[in-house]
């Protein structure tokens, strides 16, 4: 099986091309692949599939083998992979999602790296759309919201950026156990379905800029998420941190993301780069 490895800030995926090649096992194949020690290794796996209705379909498969319904960082490897390999023909396109179409420009290419810009869509704040349970009926949105899991006190801002986000505006991203926090807010209860816990600082320095750790559903702590990278900025706005229509610099541990809540949708842009390719 031929394979392409790419990560996009330190995201990295498997990347099979399945307008060919079929995959009838993604969920087992994604557990046994994405091992650093005994697979290629990786965050998980990404299948590039034919779509009725945009210019290719994205299907992503975390290290747990469970199914995701978008990824900022993936999917902008995706477009990489598709313009690089000649499989669309210009440096605008359409990729089908579960969570619906994105629409993804080229911005900068070159065979290695490129630099591309994601329309997320609008941000998702109704509490039965993300989703999350267990809050008062009458809330329309869950905004800097205190709540109490185990021992911990946690304000928490909910939102869908095509997958749940918590996210938690803290002192300190450096002082925070990721793991152990992220966990207790994903086992609470509260999300259904699962959710990704960013913890969010608001950086002194430079102006308009945050630094972030994620807890993702599926994988544990990684170094970076895109659509955690949407909701900590759609989070950092509505708890009027920044206002609307302003770049604003994401600082992952070891990448950053550029975001801008433009109007009513959200856009991303960062780098998406080749690691490798092989045959597994």
């Amino acid at each position: 099986m031929d394979f392409y490895k790419y990560q996009a800030c330190g995201n990295d995926y498997i990347y099979i091309n399945c307008f060919e090649n079929p995959i009838l096992n993604p969920s087992e194949l994604s557990q046994k692949i994405s091992d650093r020690h005994f697979g290629i290794g990786g965050d998980g796996l990404i299948l590039i599939l034919p779509s009725n209705i945009a210019d290719a379909k994205m299907r992503i498969f975390n290290a747990d083998g469970s199914e995701g319904n978008m990824c900022g960082n993936g999917i902008r490897c995706v477009a990489k992979y598709l313009y690089d390999e000649k499989k669309i023909n210009k440096k605008e396109c359409t990729i089908e999602t579960k969570s619906g179409i994105k629409y993804l420009k080229i911005l900068e290419s070159d065979p290695t790296k490129s630099l591309i810009e994601v329309n997320m869509g609008p941000p998702i704040f109704k509490p039965d759309k993300i989703p999350v349970s267990n809050f008062d009926k009458i809330l329309t949105k869950i905004i800097n919201y205190l709540i109490k899991i185990y021992e911990l006190d946690l304000e928490i801002t909910c939102i869908s950026m095509g997958n749940p986000h918590c996210v938690i505006f803290v002192d300190d991203v450096s002082k925070i156990d990721v793991t152990k926090i992220g966990k207790t807010v994903q086992t609470s209860g509260y999300f259904p379905k699962g959710v990704n816990v960013e913890f969010v600082e608001i950086a002194r320095t430079p102006e308009k800029a945050i630094k972030i750790r994620v807890y993702e559903r599926g994988s544990g702590e990684t170094l970076a998420c895109g659509t955690g990278a949407c909701a900590a900025v759609a989070a950092c706005i509505v708890n009027n941190f920044f206002d609307k229509n302003n770049e604003i610099t994401v600082n992952f541990p070891k990448s950053k993301l550029f975001i801008e809540y433009k109007d009513t949708n959200i856009l991303m842009r960062g780098e998406a780069v080749k690691v490798f390719s092989g045959v597994y």
